[in-house]
């Protein structure tokens, strides 16, 4: 029958170089067993050694894609990539609320993981006041965290701060990522605060490489398949954890610079439907 296979959405931008967003998406729900669709929000040309240009796409037509695939598939869960302005998150937004699709897995694209800003004052506040409280789950950066909640996260408490303050936000369960761009450290730790008040940190190893790029999007965007395959919140995020780990510590070559991570270092998984 129609739409029985598990069917997932990112709502992002594209990288002309394959390394992140849409791309780094479309490979993980793969990966995942899941089929992945896209609605595209900009469009980025670059390559390993940065970003040179973007285009925005127009809110018609990141209505037109909404109505689509609302009209012919069954999105059981959707994640967000970058959203590069007021506008496009308005937009999204309206869309979230029109069409049910699942559970929403938010990665606020705010800022690098080495924390330079990538929104603007604006949007950055709409996606504060209107995104997060659509969120069933948030991931975001240690940076991204910060910038949230204003707090220095220089201790554990103050990261379980922010983990807690972000909950009041609205958004249902919170992953603060750790940071990993020190290659004098031995681990990432990440934080997670649910739903139910569980809270817990998990660790992984560090891997001194440039070959990241992707690697906040991969983990959203395998939390976003195991939900749609039914799993629970907790067990798609250590699901998403290992899966990203693996694919950073199994380097590929592509590129000269800051490369893509390995999603092929994950055995493919056969889809529940």
């Amino acid at each position: 029958m129609a739409n029985e296979f598990p069917q997932v959405l990112t709502i992002a931008g594209v990288d002309s170089d394959g390394s992140a967003g849409a791309q780094a998406d479309l490979h993980s729900f793969f990966m995942r067993g899941t089929y992945g669709t896209l609605v595209l929000t900009a469009a980025v040309a670059g390559n390993s050694y940065g970003i040179h240009d973007s285009m925005v796409m127009p809110g018609a037509f990141i209505d037109h894609q909404f109505d689509d695939l609302a009209a012919d598939l069954h999105i059981r869960a959707a994640k967000t990539g970058m959203l590069a302005d007021s506008a496009i998150i308005n937009t999204v937004v309206k869309n979230l609320k029109k069409y049910d699709f699942g559970p929403l897995v938010l990665d606020p694209v705010i800022s690098t993981k080495h924390g330079n800003m990538l929104l603007e004052t604006e949007a950055f506040e709409t996606l504060k006041s209107e995104l997060i409280p659509l969120a069933f789950v948030i991931t975001p950066n240690f940076y991204e965290a910060e910038h949230l909640t204003g707090l220095k996260l220089d201790s554990d408490d103050a990261i379980k701060e922010a983990a807690h303050l972000i909950h009041d936000m609205g958004a249902q369960n919170v992953m603060i990522k750790g940071r990993h761009d020190s290659d004098d450290q031995k681990v990432v730790r990440d934080y997670i605060l649910l739903a139910d008040g569980k809270e817990f940190w998990l660790e992984g190893p560090y891997f001194p490489t440039t070959r990241k790029n992707g690697t906040g999007d991969s983990l959203s965007a395998v939390i976003t398949s195991e939900l749609a395959k039914g799993q629970d919140i907790e067990s798609a995020i250590r699901i998403a954890k290992a899966f990203v780990d693996k694919a950073i510590e199994n380097e590929i070559p592509v590129g000269h610079k800051f490369g893509p991570i390995n999603h092929w270092a994950n055995d493919l998984q056969k889809p529940q439907y």
